[in-house]
């Protein structure tokens, strides 16, 4: 069996192939590619075929990652503020996919008050990773994560809003963080976060 870099490379080449080619045999040719790199898709990570082969028919043009956002909010007593997912219960930091048209702060700064109900600040850019590094549950997309470190503005606001996307937020301490949604993030990728928001001399954490 192929692994998800390989077929996410099979996916690169069918996708250029259709973008670029001007001959309508390869076009078939790449189309067929594509199918057949969705159903080991759908293998790989326990979706339905017809579910991946649709998804991946709408991308256009070459193919890059997909960027995901995500913030690190952190109170007066160190504790991260974190937001309960609606699709698997379980907990991560306010975020979620780049916006065409919006900024990476824009995005930190609107997830968080979507999601959470409060107003912060992005301040600094504290890590860009590749999700396919990473022990994240298989996932259909190559991913760039983006963890932007935020400050409060103001009051802290009240709290959690109704939304489609989340059911809760609060704030944790790193020593007893709750379950995680560990295909948004890892529990040492929050811990790594905080320490890295605590201490701009680490710079900056990239893949």
């Amino acid at each position: 069996m192929p692994t998800l870099a390989q077929l996410r490379e099979l996916q690169s080449i069918a996708q250029a192939g259709l973008t670029y080619t001007r001959d309508d045999y390869d076009r078939d040719r790449y189309a067929r590619l594509l199918v057949l790199t969705g159903e080991l898709l759908a293998e790989q990570t326990g979706q339905e075929a017809a579910t991946v082969s649709g998804l991946l028919s709408v991308e256009q043009g070459y193919l890059t990652p997909k960027v995901d956002v995500r913030a690190v909010v952190l109170n007066a007593a160190g504790e991260v503020l974190l937001t309960r997912e609606r699709a698997d219960g379980r907990w991560s930091l306010p975020g979620g996919w780049a916006d065409p048209g919006e900024s990476p702060r824009e995005i930190a700064v609107r997830e968080v008050r979507e999601e959470t109900g409060r107003e912060v600040r992005a301040v600094r850019l504290l890590a860009v990773l590749d999700k396919g590094k990473h022990p994240h549950p298989a996932d259909l997309w190559a991913v760039y994560k983006l963890f932007l470190y935020c400050d409060l503005v103001g009051t802290e606001g009240a709290g959690h809003v109704a939304n489609t996307e989340t059911t809760d937020s609060g704030w944790f301490p790193l020593d007893a963080l709750p379950p995680l949604s560990l295909g948004r993030n890892l529990p040492e990728q929050v811990r790594r976060a905080v320490a890295l928001a605590h201490d701009p001399a680490l710079g900056v954490d990239v893949d």
